[in-house]
């Protein structure tokens, strides 16, 4: 099997051509679908994974195949965001085997980041994977890499202080707002979205105790759950326009493919402040605030890439962490480079077994870990056996099943067949039932 990576981030192209390539975490099992059709044209369709990661500062394509197909990934990404081809590979890197590995493992680590060392692109890589397991694009490979890389991440985390002196682009937030209000806690903010980036905002914002803090989310009800935290009120997405010119420091992340704040209601806020400054954020990708706002006088507006300079401080004390983490994560491609020439070919069935056993134990230690997290919370064991025993089976068939419906009627008759010898043995004559382990 071949892997390779295929990327854009905050080092490569600006935000503006990021967010014509941001992909909806709630949307990603048809994406996957779709990038595996378009690679299918160089490899059976059945052999290749992809998973996608998207973040307000990246996007990346990871693939396992037979062969890589560089080629009609990228042009698959430039389709994607209307873009040619040849234009956005100024803006991309491309990985391949080794080299593909060592950075997802360095951008699970925090070492990519625009905040170095920071930890929630961990997170953010663990929901990609999921997104990718539940669309039925992650194979054997690609799982391997991921898992290995959260292994490796969560030993760069306990064995570095690569994470000291970290500053996250919240904090950066409030910074900037301190530099041009003398005291926060005399000023009014506004929340847009109710996401995991507006919670850490909201969380660094409320340490300053401003006057009064408003979210405004377009579902009122998880809205109302965020700012309960947090004493504060709630606004729906429609009244804001009518609303803007109260606040005096809005910070806008939702997942709108859209700008929602434009140029016509800031204008419109500024005459009833009368020349008032309003501090603006946008961590959103795409925008939320349309560009042409930033050059409206008495208007500070930031983006993610104009927080850059500011979450650089501190670099300095964290780059002998920085070495000991790259030293950590050498040993990891190694290793999985290792378990990728164990699965060459000339070791006959040996590799497949290993695959299988591979993959199983990786199911396996997802769902003992979920059936933990549900048994922790209190509930029943009878329940937590049943989702347990039923996530192991759907995970073990569902590549059979997908199987069972591909192909012409030729290749869906042997396919059962032999899905038949496999798992009906005892129903067929041919055995007890019982199966001896690999």
């Amino acid at each position: 099997m071949a892997v390779w990576a295929l990327g854009i981030n905050h080092t490569t192209a600006p935000v503006d051509i990021r967010g014509r390539f941001a992909f909806a975490l709630d949307k990603i099992a048809p994406t996957l679908q779709s990038l595996r059709s378009t690679i299918s044209g160089v490899h059976s369709h059945a052999g290749v994974e992809t998973a996608i990661l998207s973040t307000c500062n990246r996007t990346e394509i990871y693939c396992a195949a037979q062969e890589p197909a560089l080629d009609h990934t990228l042009r698959w990404l430039a389709q994607s965001g209307d873009l040619p081809a040849e234009a956005l590979k100024n803006y991309t890197y491309t990985l391949q085997n080794d080299l593909a590995a060592r950075h997802a493992f360095r951008v699970a680590s925090g070492l990519d980041s625009m905040v170095l060392g920071e930890a929630q692109i961990l997170g953010q890589m663990k929901n990609a994977v999921r997104a990718a397991e539940e669309a039925g694009s992650l194979g054997t490979t690609l799982n391997q890499l991921f898992q290995r890389s959260f292994a490796v991440a969560k030993k760069v985390r306990s064995a570095t202080e690569i994470g000291a002196h970290s500053i996250s682009m919240a904090a950066a937030a409030v910074r900037l707002a301190g530099q041009l209000f003398e005291d926060l806690t005399k000023i009014r903010v506004l929340f847009v979205g109710a996401g995991e980036m507006i919670e850490l905002c909201a969380t660094h914002f409320a340490a300053k105790q401003p006057a009064h803090i408003t979210v405004a989310n377009r579902t009122l009800e998880r809205g109302e759950k965020l700012a309960a935290h947090f004493g504060a009120s709630t606004m729906r997405l429609a009244d804001l326009p009518d609303h803007l010119h109260e606040y005096d420091a809005i910070i806008s992340c939702t997942a709108s493919s859209l700008p929602i704040i434009g140029l016509g209601a800031v204008e419109s806020a500024l005459k009833k402040r009368k020349r008032r400054p309003i501090f603006m954020v946008d961590l959103a990708v795409p925008r939320d605030i349309e560009g042409e706002v930033k050059n409206l006088g008495d208007v500070y507006l930031y983006t993610v890439d104009d927080l850059a300079h500011v979450v650089k401080a501190g670099q300095e004390q964290r780059q002998a962490a920085v070495v000991q983490a790259e030293t950590i994560i050498d040993a990891g491609v190694q290793r999985f480079m290792h378990w990728m020439d164990q699965r060459a070919p000339e070791g006959g069935a040996v590799p497949l077994i290993q695959q299988i056993n591979a993959q199983a134990d990786v199911w396996r230690a997802l769902e003992i870990e979920r059936a933990k997290k549900r048994l922790a919370k209190g509930e029943d064991m009878d329940a937590v056996l049943d989702a347990l025993t039923r996530g192991l089976s759907q995970k073990i068939l569902h590549g059979t099943m997908a199987e069972l419906h591909a192909g012409d009627a030729q290749a869906r008759a042997q396919t059962a067949d032999m899905v038949s010898r496999l798992f009906l043995r005892s129903q067929r004559g041919g055995g007890n039932g019982h199966q001896s382990g690999l």
